[in-house]
């Protein structure tokens, strides 16, 4: 009787292990974790959180970017949305734009934009 359960017990284990992952994924993206913005330029809260970024930062640091377009972003759920992007801005004085990374958080119970973080994207 010993080696029947066992059959069975290690049959049940082995659908087990291939269900979960397969119901893991299908239940879409795990909650609070980063997800991809699709077309970021198209959606106007995307690109007010990145002209603020820019603008915030230009204030802060005495600089005079100008905002070109995001090129890409995350969004991430926590007490409000947490922005991490590609912005595209020109310096007043350069010819051709330069990418930065940039993290925007948006308090929803405040109505408010805070800049996270600002800074160059380095070419490796």
């Amino acid at each position: 009787m010993a080696p029947k359960s066992a059959h069975i017990l290690f049959a049940f284990l082995s659908l087990l292990a291939v269900a979960v992952p397969i119901l893991a994924a299908s239940r879409g993206p795990l909650l609070g974790g980063w997800q991809p913005i699709h077309k970021p330029n198209a959606i106007s809260e995307v690109a007010d959180a990145a002209k603020f970024a820019v603008e915030d930062y230009n204030k802060k640091q005495n600089k005079s970017l100008i905002f070109v377009s995001v090129v890409k972003g995350e969004s991430q759920v926590v007490a409000g949305t947490k922005y991490r992007l590609i912005i595209s801005a020109k310096d007043g004085a350069a010819a051709a734009p330069h990418n930065y990374r940039a993290v925007v958080w948006y308090k929803v119970v405040e109505k408010t934009l805070h800049l996270i973080s600002f800074q160059k994207e380095t070419k490796a």
